[in-house]
């Protein structure tokens, strides 16, 4: 392994020259004002169309797996289940956006990664790494992912089918209308599978049905441009050991619904208001099927937000500004305060008899100055939570950046964050669980340093971090108690990490002046974390003190002929922590996280109008463990095509 990373650092030591990248120039959302990659004085991790196009990948949870500083931890595959965390947080800690807007559960993080796009939708995904409360709000703690669409410029159509093991099957269309200013699009998908596991009575326990639906539209006026989306997703699965070791045939069902009308104006005030509305209802099943032996859950929530922003040039910089209002509700019958009148449960014969609403206010001022080898960026953040209570409370940041001769830019930065609690952290005491519905919001405050050298087909990144964590919120449980010792909702006092992370990106083609080289990128990585916080040896933590202690990408993108390309991603990972493991209901006792190496290949054919792929993930076979008690699938394999109707 440290050959593996003196290697790496070797190569990005090793080029130099003069320019830039073509990704520099893409337009980011690290600041409340546009900058581009060039412009930003944070480091924003960008996953362009090319990976997005070629990665062995079904799903955006499946291409997150190729971000170094990332972790992508599954229950189901296929993007049923995932939970996303950055630097070393939970994936209750990162704010998720679509097309800029904030899609976060407050239910639970579990959930928020049933996105109603396909990969086909996608246009990039963006990375921010480290808190982000000045920009994004109060769920990002730790960082924040915003995904991208795009709208075609040309009329046209698009249909795709694939299938693979385990009676994997899915297919979709996607349709475009260009019409002068307008653009509008509407993309369909469905998909099954049968899963990779089975219970102990030998009944499906990882089968999955799957629906999505996607409209989105913009409008280019003189005065402003427009933009609108309108998504749907539906998720039927079983949860086999997801939530509980104790019981394998666990079953959950979702259906999301995301709006979103957003608008920017062409004067020298650039305003930027926006509406959206996120809904989910969900259905747990401890016992798939039947609710005589545990009472399912429902759960339904409610985000309605909305913010009026702007921002102006002057001579002294980009100077952003603004306020949001997001209300957030739940009515369940497991979650939040006693309701004053039960409210029915649509198509279940149950009423809801719980719920909780609250309501953030933040205000925001940010001010950028943009010169040609300088940049910085410093604003705050002015937040108050009815359900916390108090006055409105600061979280400031800074940004800088400082070009070095023609190749290297150096980076700086100190930014501070807060998260409120989820109300499954608040009010989940069903099912072995036992929440504090007095818990605090955790707070963040972090340093991070970077160099970043660039040139024509080259570009390397190498960054150190600390991050001050203050009543952190995990799930833990007093293993001195014996098999009945509950999960219990706590704030640790404090949480310090310390973590390092290094890239290299090359295009050989550039480097060489041959364009047609047989490697046309390569890339690798390498992320190193270490908290200061460890438990007790009779104490088992559920996420917080659960971390990729080590993660190593490699990816190859090869021309094998003139249609026919050869994608190749490697991983290794080291995981912090321990699981209870059981087998047939008997626990085993504690067993820690056993490091793994993953191996992922798509190869592709294009043809005119028509793309043909073959993908394997897991090449080599491997059995590992993501969460505790829940075995990944081995060699899955997959094939499919997409052809241009018009």
């Amino acid at each position: 392994m440290r050959r593996l990373i003196l290697c790496l650092l070797g190569l990005a030591a090793l080029v130099s020259a003069q320019a830039q990248d073509v990704l520099e120039e893409v337009t980011v959302s690290g600041t409340r004002v546009p900058l581009t990659v060039h412009q930003s004085a944070r480091m924003v991790t960008v996953l362009d169309t090319l990976l997005i196009r070629e990665a062995p990948a079904q799903t955006v949870n499946d291409l997150l797996k190729y971000a170094v500083g990332v972790d992508v931890r599954q229950r189901g595959a296929m993007g049923v289940q995932t939970d996303i965390g950055i630097r070393g947080g939970t994936f209750d800690q990162i704010a998720v956006l679509l097309n800029g807007i904030n899609i976060s559960d407050p239910q639970t993080g579990h959930l928020v990664m049933d996105l109603p796009v396909d990969l086909s939708e996608i246009e990039r995904i963006e990375i921010l790494e480290g808190p982000a409360g000045r920009v994004y709000g109060t769920s990002s703690l730790v960082g924040a992912i915003n995904i991208v669409t795009r709208t075609e410029e040309r009329s046209g159509a698009e249909v795709h089918m694939e299938g693979g093991s385990w009676r994997t099957l899915g297919s979709g269309l996607r349709t475009s209308l260009a019409d002068g200013p307008w653009r509008t699009q509407l993309s369909v998908s469905a998909g099954r599978s049968d899963g990779s596991s089975r219970n102990a009575a030998g009944e499906l326990n990882a089968d999955f049905r799957s629906a999505k639906a996607f409209l989105q539209g913009s409008y280019a006026g003189r005065a402003a441009d427009v933009r609108w989306h309108l998504g749907l997703s539906a998720k039927d699965y079983g949860a086999n050991t997801f939530y509980s070791a104790r019981y394998d045939n666990q079953f959950e069902a979702g259906r999301k619904v995301f709006a979103a009308l957003q608008a920017e104006g062409h004067g020298r005030l650039h305003l930027r208001p926006a509406l959206y509305w996120n809904h989910s209802r969900d259905r747990f099943e401890l016992f798939r099927g039947d609710a005589s032996l545990v009472p399912f859950n429902y759960h339904s929530t409610n985000v309605l937000g909305g913010n009026l922003g702007g921002w102006f040039s002057s001579p002294l910089g980009r100077t952003a500004f603004g306020a949001e209002l997001r209300r957030e509700g739940i009515v369940s019958t497991a979650l939040g305060e006693p309701l004053d009148a039960p409210q029915p449960i649509r198509g279940a014969d149950r009423e809801y008899t719980r719920g909780l609403v609250r309501t953030n206010v933040s205000l925001y001022l940010e001010h950028n100055v943009v010169l040609q080898r300088f940049t910085a960026s410093a604003g705050l953040a002015a937040v108050r939570n009815t359900w916390s209570g108090g006055p409105f409370r600061l979280y400031p940041g800074a940004d800088m950046s400082l070009r070095i001769g023609g190749n290297w830019k150096a980076y700086a930065s100190w930014n501070t964050s807060l998260r409120l609690p989820t109300f499954t952290e608040l009010y989940y005491s069903v099912g072995g669980h036992a929440a504090d519905k007095y818990l605090k919001p955790e707070r963040m405050q972090a340093y991070e340093l970077g160099l970043k050298y660039l040139r024509p087909g080259v570009s390397a990144v190498a960054s150190v971090y600390h991050h001050q964590g203050s009543d952190m919120i995990d799930w833990i449980k007093d293993l001195s108690k014996g098999e009945d010792a509950l999960w219990m909702s706590v704030n640790h006092t404090r949480v310090n990490t310390l973590g390092e992370e290094f890239s290299l990106q090359l295009t050989p083609g550039t480097l060489l002046g041959r364009e047609d080289f047989f490697v046309r990128s390569f890339h690798a990585g390498y992320s190193h974390i270490h908290q200061d916080k460890a438990l007790e040896p009779n104490l088992q933590s559920a996420y917080a003190l659960e971390y990729l202690r080590h993660k190593v990408v490699v990816q190859a993108d090869l021309r094998l002929l003139a249609q026919l390309s050869l994608h190749v991603s490697y991983r290794w990972q080291d995981r912090v922590g321990n699981y209870e493991a059981f087998e047939g209901g008997r626990s085993l006792g504690q067993r820690a996280y056993a490091p793994y190496s993953l191996l992922d290949a798509r190869l592709s054919w294009e043809p005119a109008r028509w793309r043909l792929f073959v993908e394997a993930n897991n090449l080599l076979n491997v059995r590992y463990f993501d969460h505790g008690n829940i075995p990944q699938p081995g060699l899955w394999l997959r094939a499919g095509f997409s052809y241009k109707i018009l």
